[in-house]
């Protein structure tokens, strides 16, 4: 297989970094206290070195030679020393432990913020991105965050500032030396940045192919009884392959690149110390002057073990910082991806009237209440003291009308053109065609998932643009095609479509929907626990929930999008009458493949390519002998 590089013009945003540092903010004393920790662990390391130098010219030294030595002094400088890595060890045990609180409320407070955001985004954003690429910011781009936050930025100024005193340090004993060791330095920078040069590209190509990587097998495990139906296992397996070659190709670059930096530095490191032995040997046996921050001198064996060791210490904090960086790397690109997720536009929601609990008093007049009532009223949010209440409240009837409209999802391609329906409420409306004729797309424009291009859709005589989206969707109920449960109990799924609904009235809402019966004889009849989107139920009993689940809502407008179209024959009797009772009184949409769900509808739409090109009862349009006619009598299918 051919390999494919990812693309190499693509950056980070420079913004990126301090936007992730704006989650900082709040947390900014145990900031203090970390910062405060590391200062301690890089001073004990850099006067642990520079001890050296006394413990061997003030304290072993001397001792050589002595026929009655005296080790006081020498135990009393390792206790000296000992202490100082103590609290070195000290301050590194804490600045790890805070520094890991400060991350987990830090990646808590993002994730808080994208769930939170996920909700305001509109329906079209999941239309167009995976589920798995979704998920992919929760998990890989929020671990990579982790990392960062806990590892390598505090490991970057702990290093930073250790080069930093070290450098001073080096400066104190020797400037010859430390010249030498700058040189040295510059020239393995060089070579280090001519491998890791492209890593940040890299990273950004791994991030995006991993995202499509979950992506697909998020797809493949929801679809597993459809690859086997079809025998597609080969294929799924050889589309997998690729996507996941694609990966390995990405990360397989990145982490070369990013993992061959830390052995080149410690391996040129050593050729650096060997070097400054060198230098350093031959300045202390020849007795070479020494130029250092306390003037000039020679050399002393205790003045070159030291700078070895501070050398050492100048080195290693550069091969960690090279080091975090691709980590910083990778978990930059993996916030600008979740920052492009926090940037996506939110739903649009410019309306400003409600829907409120009502009550209707002897005069015929509507009073907002706050206990539920049975009766619902749309009020307008204007200035209390410029309208009365009788003016500020409608009374909610479930009218709807669709005048003259016009939508296309994308730009240029028109789905639905110059559709005009009148429901009065209580009637039931039908939509019959063939898949694509803009059936959903109807039901998805009167619950506002989408805006008409053209045109207007009213709810009571009122602009659907003018009523709030969440009140509008309160007004709507819903079946769908494809049922999902959630995690709970049965009692808590049906309960979803009204969270204050009572326990009777979830249970009247099963019995309404016929679904009382199978909810009786699981293990734990309504306390029985669902898992796995109600896996362990049949697709007609997950249907049936559906049902109840828009039933408790209880509002005056249902639509039924291919509700029956899952369910057999025999469940669909046992459905029918729960329907027909649920829908007594309701304006009702129902979108149907199965012509026999539909013929008691008052008017019956059929939409070929988004235009209506027939309506009318079941009994009229068989009198026509049109397409519903052709489609009744079995003439011609719907596709």
């Amino acid at each position: 297989m051919t390999e494919k590089r990812p693309q190499m013009n693509r950056k980070i945003d420079k913004t990126t970094l301090k936007r992730l540092f704006s989650y900082l903010k709040p947390y900014w004393f145990l900031l203090f206290l970390v910062a405060l920790c590391i200062i301690v662990n890089a001073f004990a390391s850099v006067r642990s070195s520079l001890f050296l130098q006394d413990l061997i010219d003030r304290y072993i030294l001397p001792l050589v030679g002595e026929s009655a030595p005296d080790y006081a002094p020498l135990f009393k400088a390792l206790t000296i020393m000992a202490s100082i890595y103590g609290v070195g060890i000290i301050g590194g045990f804490l600045q790890q432990f805070i520094m890991q609180t400060i991350s987990q409320r830090v990646l808590k407070d993002i994730r808080d913020r994208m769930f939170t955001h996920m909700q305001d985004l509109p329906i079209g954003y999941f239309d167009t991105h995976s589920h798995g690429e979704v998920m992919s910011l929760y998990t890989n781009d929020t671990d990579t965050l982790d990392n960062m936050l806990s590892q390598s930025l505090p490991q970057g100024f702990s290093s930073l500032l250790t080069i930093i005193m070290v450098f001073v340090s080096m400066l104190s004993v020797s400037i010859t030396l430390t010249v030498a060791v700058l040189v040295c330095v510059f020239i393995i920078l060089k070579l280090i940045g001519k491998v890791t040069g492209r890593s940040a590209s890299y990273f950004l190509a791994q991030q995006d192919s991993l995202a499509k990587l979950n992506g697909y097998v998020e797809e493949m495990v929801n679809g597993q009884k459809v690859i086997k139906v079809f025998n597609h296992e080969d294929k799924a397996i050889e589309d997998f392959k690729s996507r996941n070659e694609t990966w390995r190709i990405n990360a397989g670059l990145a982490n070369g690149h990013a993992n061959s930096v830390y052995p080149m530095m410690f391996a040129l490191g050593y050729v650096q110390y060997i070097i400054l032995a060198i230098i350093g040997g031959y300045m202390s046996v020849h007795g070479i002057t020494n130029l250092s921050l306390a003037g000039a001198g020679i050399l002393t064996l205790g003045n070159l073990v030291s700078f070895l060791t501070l050398s050492r210490n100048f080195v290693n904090p550069i091969s960690q910082i090279a080091a975090q960086l691709n980590s910083i790397v990778l978990a930059l690109a993996g916030a600008s991806r979740i920052f492009a997720f926090l940037d996506e536009e939110p739903e649009v929601d410019n309306g400003y009237i409600s829907l409120v609990n009502a009550y209707e008093d002897e005069q015929g007049f509507m009073h907002e209440c706050a206990e539920h009532t049975g009766l619902w009223a749309w009020k307008w949010n204007v200035n209390e003291d410029e309208a009365t209440e009788d003016d500020l409240l409608v009374k909610q009837q479930g009218m709807i009308s669709i005048d003259h409209v016009d939508f296309s999802y994308v730009e240029g391609r028109q789905v639905l053109s110059d559709i005009f329906i009148y429901a009065e409420p209580g009637q039931k409306i039908a939509f019959v065609g063939a898949t694509g004729a803009g059936k959903t797309t109807i039901a998805n424009l009167i619950n506002r998932f989408y805006d008409v291009d053209d045109g207007l859709i009213r709810y009571d005589g009122i602009n659907i643009n003018n009523i709030k989206k969440k009140d509008l969707r309160n007004a709507i109920g819903v079946v769908l095609q494809d049922v999902n449960l959630f995690t709970g109990t049965v009692m808590e799924n049906i309960r979803y479509g009204n969270p204050q609904a009572t326990d009777q009235q979830c249970i009247a809402a099963a019995k309404l929907a016929n679904a009382d019966g199978f909810i009786r004889m699981l293990p734990q009849g309504y306390d029985t626990v669902l898992k796995g989107d109600g896996s362990g139920l049949s697709q007609g009993q997950r249907q049936l929930l559906s049902i109840a689940r828009a039933a408790v809502s209880d509002p005056p407008v249902m639509i039924l999008d291919e509700a029956t179209s899952s369910i057999d024959t025999h469940t669909e009797k046992l459905v029918q009458d729960g329907m027909d009772k649920l829908m007594a009184g309701r304006t009702v949409f129902v979108i149907a493949h199965r012509l026999s769900t539909v013929q008691n509808s008052d008017v019956i739409m059929v939409l070929d390519h988004g235009k209506i090109i027939e309506r009318g009862s079941h009994e009229s349009l068989i009198e026509k002998k049109g397409v519903y006619y052709q489609l009744y009598t079995g003439a011609f299918e719907l596709e």
